[in-house]
């Protein structure tokens, strides 16, 4: 039985690699149910778009990695001990690394469900989802547990690539959390938003959590997770994964495919008064904007800055040193959508977002 079981493995993997090899971008037409759309009519076109996709099993999860989480160096792309601009502290062969059992980190990679599976109740199809699924190490995902992701200025436990267990400090939630490191984050808030479109409708009987009510994100949680999203655009790993899970399962991302989608859906939920809450020393008005964005800082930040604005792909805009407590920026040329607004004094580095709607 275990060497049919490997023989059936080893055919699925080779032909999952000649499958992706035809299967390079979005097949022409994919998105064109959504087109125009906005808010919650887009969340259901895209949901209508990649809804009852191939169902994989727990098992064959181990060889699926290997098409959609390899590394250049053939080891396992592990997101929780990966070092982008760096080298990690251990790596991982695919099978001969697996998990089994472990005590600390570097001991194994196991299957993490990034959306954890107590939020829907173990359920299928989530449970092997492979949009929301990734090979991590087997200790930080432990201490990971089914904490919601976010940000934590005091962290009680670091990994070895800087991925912090503390209590949240983002605005609107205190408890404890998980953070992934910088690199990382826009692909986890992007899993979240494909959560939240894929099972659109399908999670009323979902327990949900302190950072989800069924799949969709609670306040505090969207806002963070649209402001990670724009902080850390689309990478081509996620590219090529999106490419190698659409192989298997017959479905996309569409905020891997499409950087405008989240802020179509959620960016009018994002109100003024909120953005001014969360950035005390800043404040953008209108927001959304049309033609003119004006933006106020109060003087004990300084009176120079270098402004940038930064739209969803991470393109900058704007680079350039502006003084006075006063701006007005010309936004009619910009493409509606959502951006971020830094400005970087002597004093301060401030930041918060734009929305560009017409």
């Amino acid at each position: 039985m275990n060497f049919i079981y490997k023989i059936k493995n080893l055919l699925l993997f080779i032909n999952l690699i000649l499958v992706s090899q035809f299967i390079q971008s979005q097949p022409a037409g994919y998105y064109d149910p959504a087109a125009g759309l906005t808010e919650t009519a887009l969340q259901q076109a895209l949901h209508d778009i990649i809804d009852n996709h191939t169902v994989a099993t727990y098992a064959d999860l181990w060889t699926h990695f290997q098409a959609t989480d390899k590394k250049s160096d053939g080891k396992v792309w592990d997101m929780y001990s990966d070092i982008p601009s760096g080298t990690p502290a251990y790596t991982y062969i695919f099978v001969t690394d697996q998990c089994g059992n472990y005590n600390s980190e570097g001991d194994c990679y196991n299957r993490e469900h990034s959306f954890p599976k107590s939020w829907f109740d173990d359920a299928n199809p989530m449970y092997t989802d492979l949009f929301h699924l990734y090979p991590t190490d087997g200790f930080v995902n432990g201490k990971r547990g089914n904490y919601p992701f976010g940000t934590t200025s005091s962290p009680t436990w670091t990994s070895t690539n800087g991925s912090k267990l503390g209590l949240c400090s983002y605005p609107g939630y205190t408890g404890i959390v998980f953070e992934p490191v910088s690199a990382y984050k826009g692909d986890f808030a992007r899993t979240y938003f494909y959560m939240a479109v894929r099972y659109y409708g399908e999670d009323t009987a979902w327990p949900g959590s302190d950072m989800v009510t069924g799949s969709q994100l609670k306040p505090w949680a969207l806002k963070m997770l649209m402001e990670w999203d724009v902080a850390d655009p689309v990478s081509q790993k996620e590219r090529d994964r999106n490419n190698a899970v659409y192989a298997i399962q017959g479905n996309r991302n569409p905020f891997i495919d499409n950087t405008s989608y989240a802020n179509l859906i959620w960016g009018s939920l994002i109100s003024v008064s909120e953005i001014e809450e969360e950035n005390p020393g800043i404040k953008v008005w209108p927001n959304p904007a049309d033609e003119i964005a004006a933006i106020e800082v109060p003087e004990l930040y300084g009176n120079t800055y270098q402004l940038r604005i930064i739209n969803a792909t991470g393109m900058i805009m704007i680079d350039a040193i502006v003084s006075g407590n006063h701006v007005d920026i010309d936004v009619s040329g910009y493409n509606p959508g959502y951006y971020i607004i830094i400005l970087t004094g002597s004093k301060a580095v401030l930041s918060a977002p734009l929305i560009i709607s017409r």
